[in-house]
């Protein structure tokens, strides 16, 4: 399986966890959300550069308590 996934500004907790959500979609076109803890670079890879990318995409933002969120998937926002 492939998921080609894009950084959002939402940011929760799971198991007691940071996590920042992903919005993805799969080859086939399936929705789904990915939730990131940590992010790696490879040793021989530039991880300065990569930090700069990430950092430039999306600040962390908004955090949601997912126990009490209702994440309405076609609408693509958080409802409480």
């Amino acid at each position: 399986m492939k998921i080609e996934i894009k950084s959002t500004d939402i940011l929760t907790h799971i198991d007691g966890v940071p996590v920042r959500m992903w919005e993805g979609v799969t080859e086939q076109g399936v929705a789904c959300k990915v939730f990131v803890h940590r992010l790696a670079v490879h040793n021989d890879d530039d991880a300065d550069q990569f930090e700069r990318e990430l950092r430039e995409q999306i600040e962390p933002g908004r955090v949601f308590d997912l126990r009490i969120a209702k994440y309405n998937i076609n609408k693509r926002c958080f409802n409480k």
